[in-house]
């Protein structure tokens, strides 16, 4: 089964597109980072109260969905291959976009363990994924109150960074994907959209480099 899932993953490699479970994993963690920039930015303006549990429980309940969906997406990308485009033969700007690459992951994973620690550490009721599945706490229980808020302390620390990374990466993320797109005329954006009659002029004014073939070794989406 792992096999037919690579090889229909690769027919879209080899048109330098990633394939649709990848496009929506893709597009539906850029929504939920969104949402959840904007709603903790909200509920941070909002009164203590029941209203402001409920919002950091809203917060709290989409983060372990983004925790599942980046574990997930982790494992497409070690079963199927990817597509090579454009953007991997560009020196500098591909270390760049590989580091950028790794740092989305490294907070896709972060911030809800972070935000997991923080919820466990206070001491309230269990959180569930999306409203959906049950999800234990994490085994704070027995520590020192001491120790609880030290470790809130941290995690809270931790979870602040990494907002404020994500709040400069995604501009320079959109602004690197529009470049490609409309300046450089590079298949970059084009492979992680869905597959329309639409894309096909864009490739005759195209002065990017010639498509390579994909690499099946390549993890990818």
């Amino acid at each position: 089964m792992i096999e037919a899932i690579r090889a229909w993953a690769a027919r879209h490699a080899a048109e330098g597109r990633y394939s649709p479970v990848g496009q929506i994993f893709h597009w539906t963690m850029a929504a939920l980072i969104v949402f959840q920039l904007w709603w903790g930015w909200t509920m941070g303006r909002m009164e203590v109260g029941g209203d402001k549990l409920a919002a950091y429980r809203v917060h709290a309940e989409l983060g372990l969905l983004m925790l599942v969906l980046a574990l997930l997406r982790g494992l497409w990308r070690l079963m199927v291959p990817a597509p090579v485009n454009d953007a991997d033969r560009l020196g500098w700007q591909t270390v760049a976009a590989y580091v950028t690459h790794i740092l989305f992951y490294a907070c896709f994973f972060a911030l809800p363990l972070s935000g997991w620690a923080m919820w466990s550490a206070t001491g309230e009721e269990p959180l569930s994924v999306a409203g959906v599945a049950p999800w234990p706490q994490m085994p704070f229980e027995s520590l020192s109150t001491a120790i609880r808020w030290w470790i809130l302390d941290w995690a809270e620390g931790i979870h602040r960074l990494l907002v404020i990374l994500l709040v400069v990466m995604i501009p320079i993320h959109v602004t690197a994907a529009l470049k490609h797109h409309f300046w450089d005329r590079h298949d970059v954006l084009r492979g992680m959209l869905p597959e329309l009659p639409e894309d096909e002029p864009l490739e005759a004014p195209r002065h990017g480099l010639p498509r390579p073939e994909a690499d099946p070794a390549k993890g990818g989406g």
